[in-house]
């Protein structure tokens, strides 16, 4: 059984870090790519980054790009997302999903497994 669970979320204030973690089993990790979404109340859902454990590419959508590190741990089936200056509008259920294109991609309609999401608020 495929499985995706994050954690790692919770409450920070303006400036702050988290990081968030997706572990992953069910699956061969390194065929896979994993990507972050994110959804806040009344938007849409939104890619965040994402990492290829085929060839090790990452993608990285602009409202995060050099604030936000994706990374993967193969021998932990594990991959992280590093949060650093976050602001109130990072302020979303954090997603963490699988892709077995392998493709690093924001692209949603890739990723057949989804994990139950992680809270991250950001307090201004």
């Amino acid at each position: 059984e495929v499985q995706l669970v994050e954690s790692g979320g919770g409450l920070v204030q303006t400036g702050g870090s988290l990081r968030l973690s997706c572990a992953a089993s069910g699956f061969t990790f390194d065929d896979y790519a994993i990507g972050w979404f994110r959804q806040a109340p009344g938007k849409e859902r939104e890619g965040v980054s994402c990492i290829s454990n085929s060839d090790g590419s990452t993608v990285y959508a602009g409202s995060v790009k050099g604030r936000f590190t994706i990374s993967s741990d193969s021998a932990k089936n594990t991959v992280y997302l590093q949060m650093n200056s976050l602001k109130p509008d990072d302020t979303a259920v954090y997603y963490c999903a699988a892709d077995p294109s392998a493709l690093a991609t924001l692209n949603p309609e890739l990723y057949d497994y989804w994990g139950q999401g992680t809270q991250v608020t950001v307090s201004s």
